[in-house]
């Protein structure tokens, strides 16, 4: 089965093409080439930037080298009105610190502590469902918040502050682009950054909310009365070289970051592994007959994801397919020379998972849906070189054992209980802040009841 990509213009364009092109969806502006070639050097004007699809480049970036390829400057710019001085933009020792604090709450044995609200979220959005036809995105970026809230904070979505946040979430993305002008081009530190009123807004409406929550935990902590919970373990990490903690202007930029990363992205991968599953029937009952024999809705058992085999390949090939942010932007921050080309101080290194999960010279099948392909020689090797829904190396994101215990259990109640079907008109991936259906991401919901069979 072949799902939908956009179609890509052919031919070489000029800057305002691509200008107005990314405003509007990243993806089908640039050209179709770019599944075939292992670099590209893009020069207009101000911009200069390198597209590397090179897995040797890739590992160079991302791994070998960190520090030579910093978090470029202007991405920082685009999203700075929303997520300020977070984990996610820093670099040096700013980030190295953040990092300190925050990474122990993420370690391994933390994920079977917070499973139970996993597992409460997932029961919580099954039952949302009803019969009919529905745009997946809402539900699963609703089922993905709730995960958020209960792991964090200790409150459900219903929750009323929560419940502002995911709204003004959902306004947040439909304001900003992935690409703005304050992430293309080099401005003076005196210019305002142009972000439009209503990201803006969107953005301090979100930052607001959030204090809220931030200073309600800060005093719970100082009461001694806060949960055990992920939001009181970073608050009250101390930083083991200085002995320094987050404060509460600090956890906002954070908590703005959980919630971008931890909420859209896997909403955007839960809504197309499920459409993936709905237009491959076959993989459907794979996914349903497991659950079914692997899960128990009663009672959370965090040894039980392990065994879901079945959904974790689909999770990660709908990962592959759709990896929820498409790109990364890195800066030289020094000279360099790509494949003969040299590399100036300041250009943008651009690392595609878009391109890279799909690229025609590496992948078996590249548009295919496969999850079968994991068990192979090339997805094996793929999955080592060229697969990176979540970065790699030492900026990692360290939620990303988090996403592959989450995704793949919503993934398998959803299905245990619930047959579907492909509604018209296929969706057409867009990249916003996150990978979504340019017109929502559509399906058909059938009461399943206990009649999947087991298909091993």
């Amino acid at each position: 089965m072949i799902p939908p990509k956009p179609v890509a213009p052919p031919g070489r364009k000029g800057f305002w093409h691509y200008l107005r092109g990314f405003r509007r969806d990243l993806l089908s502006a640039l050209p179709p080439r770019l599944f075939r070639a292992w670099m590209a050097e893009y020069r207009a004007g101000p911009i200069h930037s390198f597209l590397c699809n090179d897995p040797e480049l890739v590992a160079l970036v991302l791994r070998q080298n960190p520090a030579g390829f910093p978090k470029s400057n202007r991405l920082r710019e685009g999203l700075a009105p929303l997520l300020g001085r977070s984990v996610f933009v820093t670099n040096g020792p700013e980030w190295q610190r953040q990092r300190r604090i925050i990474d122990p709450a993420f370690e391994g044995g933390r994920l079977r502590e917070i499973f139970p609200q996993i597992h409460a979220a997932a029961l919580a959005a099954t039952a949302r469902l009803t019969p009919g036809e529905i745009d997946l995105e809402p539900e699963t970026s609703q089922a993905a918040a709730d995960v958020i809230f209960r792991t964090l904070f200790s409150v459900p979505i219903a929750d009323r502050t929560a419940a502002q946040v995911f709204a003004a979430f959902r306004a947040h993305q439909d304001a900003q682009p992935i690409v703005n002008l304050a992430a293309l081009v080099p401005l003076p530190g005196w210019l305002p950054r142009p972000h439009s009123r209503r990201t803006r807004r969107t953005a301090a409406h979100i930052r607001s909310l959030i204090a809220q929550l931030v200073h309600a935990r800060a005093d719970a902590i100082a009461k001694g009365t806060a949960p055990p919970d992920l939001a009181t373990r970073i608050m009250t990490t101390p930083d083991p070289l200085t002995g320094e903690r987050f404060t509460p202007a600090e956890m906002i930029d954070q908590v703005a970051i959980f919630f971008l990363a931890g909420h859209e992205t896997s909403a955007s991968a839960l809504a197309w592994a499920l459409w993936l599953l709905a237009a491959d029937p076959v993989w459907q009952e794979h996914v349903a007959a497991e659950a079914q024999a692997e899960l128990d809705p009663a009672q959370p058992d965090f040894a039980a994801v392990a065994r879901l085999s079945h959904s974790r390949a689909v999770f990660r090939e709908a990962l592959r397919l759709y990896p929820p942010v498409p790109m990364m932007v890195r800066e030289a921050a020094c000279p360099q020379r790509f494949r003969g080309r040299d590399v100036p101080q300041g250009a943008q290194i651009v690392i595609s998972p878009w391109h890279l999960h799909r690229h025609e010279r590496l992948w078996d099948n590249p548009d295919g849906f496969d999850p079968g392909r994991w068990g192979t020689e090339n997805g094996r090797d793929c999955a080592r070189r060229a697969y990176f829904p979540f970065s790699a190396g030492a900026r990692v994101c360290p939620g990303a054992g988090f996403a592959m215990v989450e995704g793949p259990l919503i993934l398998s109640m959803i299905l245990r209980q619930w047959r579907l079907t492909p509604a018209d008109p296929p969706p057409v991936p867009v990249a916003r802040l996150t990978l979504r259906g340019q017109d929502g991401i559509r399906v058909r919901l059938s009461p399943r009841g206990h009649d999947a069979t087991r298909h091993r």
